[in-house]
């Protein structure tokens, strides 16, 4: 049986009348999650988009990478789980991110992958591909805004670190 939330009395609240399963709070946790990440959505507030990706990512026991996909006024477009590789790597081909992010006409994009083993550092892998992505990004006029990477231990921006 699907558990509902119920609105609380202050904003951002909820209230859940029945007792739930940790895998039934995971998955209402995720649910809450996409809703963060619809289209349409202003990406005006990063630690909220943040914490929203490290919910819908944290968990994987292989690495996912994926993209938010932005109009020109940084509103969300789509997330999109592009790749998935092993315990410790994604291959992440510059053609596919280029071409999902010019279907969807978008402006501007975040990139995002998780970390199973929960370290969000930035491995030198992830420092090239970054490159390479905002390379190929750029020649379609597409920002490269930030590269997010989430584990269970928290998340590291690239734009905070000054890497994009």
């Amino acid at each position: 049986m699907a558990k509902r939330l119920l609105a609380g009395e202050l904003p951002g609240t909820y209230v859940v009348p029945e007792a739930v399963t940790d895998t039934e709070l995971m998955r209402l946790a995720k649910m809450l999650a996409r809703r963060r990440l619809k289209r349409g959505r202003l990406l005006d507030k990063p630690d909220a988009v943040f914490s929203a990706l490290q919910t819908l990512l944290m968990d994987y026991e292989r690495e996912i990478f994926g993209m938010l996909l932005l109009d020109n006024r940084h509103r969300i477009i789509e997330f999109v789980e592009l790749f998935q590789g092993t315990i410790d790597t994604a291959s992440v081909y510059p053609r596919e991110v280029v071409k999902q992010a010019l279907a969807q006409n978008a402006a501007a994009v975040v990139l995002v992958h998780n970390h199973p083993s929960g370290d969000p550092e930035p491995s030198r892998a992830d420092r090239q591909i970054t490159d390479r992505l905002q390379q190929a990004l750029n020649t379609v006029e597409i920002r490269l805004l930030d590269h997010v990477i989430v584990g269970f231990e928290g998340t590291v921006s690239f734009a905070d670190r000054g890497l994009v």
